[in-house]
């Protein structure tokens, strides 16, 4: 019978290669230290456990010949301090191409990592809102703990972030700090200020005297210039945003307590951001000593969740080049966010950044877990996306989608193997991609949809990786695998 405590004692006494599979180990993971070795394994209920023997750090229960470990918080710190890349780190700032893709389930990582190993890009593998750490019941402690231990299952070094991702209450973004967040996306939206037909303020005079008269040449050769109207406008806009985020980076970033990069997001707004204003909003952070590794700026067109980019391509072209002048000429790279499957301005966006950018992706993770449901239960499936019409209105209240529920085809009238193809339309993925928190907690569905994935774990990799890999191959990143 093939046993822990058997794989332990051939270990100990050197007979020949052992094949850790064999025995349910993950081969990756076994590591020798020299007092000890440690490994993760899978119990029969699918679920994971480090193991350990020799003189080691890890706290769990005495078995023969070992040490049987939970995944607990106090091992995961433990872990990251006895293997350090297991530990989330700075990467903004210091690696050219890098992927927030996040994993609100606790289980994408794995497949996300088959993908990393193999790219010349580097994964932010811990990345969730405040919005997300409500709608699934987790803390940034437990996502960040989750990806530790995937990240040593899977024996991978190569390096990764975590975000505290679009933070808008200094509290937040302190707690997130605390817990070990190695970025902080600064969401300003609630400090950007709508004008309407009312009289807009004038800039003061400082802020005149650094901008009117002047020509500022960017690194393309663009020469930007500003009007006293233009200025107005965009000082009453941004102003106060500017004074929210100095606050900020001196509350935890000047003094260098935390060391982690700040992005700041100024593209949850109703209009694209202009070249001045993203001109003014980068040179009054750099005035103000403010350091930053990127900005996120508002995008003509439409980048809604889930689903393909929506508007005119060669607008989006030239906006983007200047752009990505402006990042170039201070010194940060661009960011863009609801990336995910934005596969038709992918190559637009490799070859003007030059493959120098930070994208979000996450979302499309839980579209391939419920594709996969489609795939296996379509009984299941039918039932939670009934369900998922139900709350859709609801759900809605947190995102700007374009979805209509009325253009979904109706599941009962589709045989079981055309499920699948629902996560082909836009419709019906905008559906589905809300009202995760909804379906996730719904006391039949949750428990149903975790033992699924559980059991189906290999099938639910091998979707993230394909996904991911297109996503690699349209933004025309290398292959390069570090192993």
């Amino acid at each position: 019978m093939k046993t822990i405590s058997e794989y332990v004692r051939r270990l100990e006494e050197h007979k020949g290669p052992v094949n850790p599979e064999y025995y349910g180990v993950y081969e990756r993971s076994v590591y020798k230290k020299e007092k000890y070795t440690v490994f993760m394994t899978r119990l029969q209920d699918g679920s994971d456990r480090l193991c350990a023997f020799g003189a080691h750090p890890f706290n769990g229960i005495e078995r023969d010949g070992y040490t049987e470990c939970e995944l607990t918080h106090e091992n995961a710190t433990i872990l990251k301090r006895e293997f350090l890349f297991c530990a989330p780190k700075p990467v903004l700032s210091t690696c050219k191409c890098t992927f927030g893709v996040g994993d609100r389930l606790g289980r994408a990582t794995p497949g996300h990592l088959r993908v990393f190993e193999k790219y010349d890009a580097t994964p932010v593998l811990a990345q969730q809102s405040m919005r997300e750490l409500t709608l699934t019941g987790r803390t940034y402690q437990s996502v960040m703990d989750d990806v530790a231990f995937f990240v040593f299952r899977e024996g991978y070094e190569g390096g990764y972030g975590a975000d505290g991702d679009h933070l808008k209450n200094i509290d937040d973004i302190g707690n997130a700090l605390e817990d070990g967040c190695t970025m902080i996306t600064l969401d300003l939206s609630e400090h950007i200020h709508k004008l309407g037909t009312d009289h807009v303020p004038a800039a003061d005079q400082n802020v005149k005297d650094r901008y009117l008269g002047k020509e500022f040449t960017l690194a393309d050769g663009t020469v930007l210039t500003f009007s006293e109207e233009e200025l107005d406008t965009i000082a009453a806009i941004y102003s106060e945003a500017m004074d929210f985020t100095q606050r900020v980076y001196e509350t935890y970033f000047a003094a260098g307590k935390y060391s982690a990069d700040l992005e700041v997001s100024i593209d949850e707004t109703d209009v694209s951001t202009t070249p001045l204003q993203h001109f003014f909003v980068a040179n009054e952070l750099t005035e103000r000593g403010v350091k930053f590794a990127t900005i996120a700026p508002r995008f003509s067109g439409e980048f809604q969740k889930g689903i393909d980019y929506i508007g005119d391509l060669d607008v989006f072209t030239a906006e983007l080049k200047v752009h990505q002048a402006i990042a170039e000429t201070f010194g940060y790279k661009l960011s863009v966010h609801s990336g995910s499957d934005k596969f038709s301005v992918f190559p637009v966006i490799g070859e003007i950044t030059k493959g120098h950018f930070h994208i979000k992706t996450s979302g499309t993770n839980w579209l391939e877990a419920m594709r996969l449901v489609a795939m296996e239960d379509p009984k299941l499936y039918r039932n939670i996306h009934k369900y998922a019409l139900t709350v859709f209105a609801q759900a809605k209240a947190y995102y700007h989608v374009s979805g209509n529920p009325a253009a979904v085809p109706d599941v009962d009238t589709l045989r079981d193997d055309q499920l699948p193809m629902l996560f082909d339309m836009t419709d019906s993925r905008q559906l589905i991609h809300i009202t995760y928190g909804f379906i996730l907690n719904h006391p039949i569905f949750g428990p149903a949809l975790k033992a699924l994935w559980t059991k189906e774990h290999q099938w639910y990799e091998a979707l993230l990786k394909e996904l991911l890999m297109k996503h690699m191959e349209c933004l025309k990143i290398p292959f390069v695998s570090y192993m």
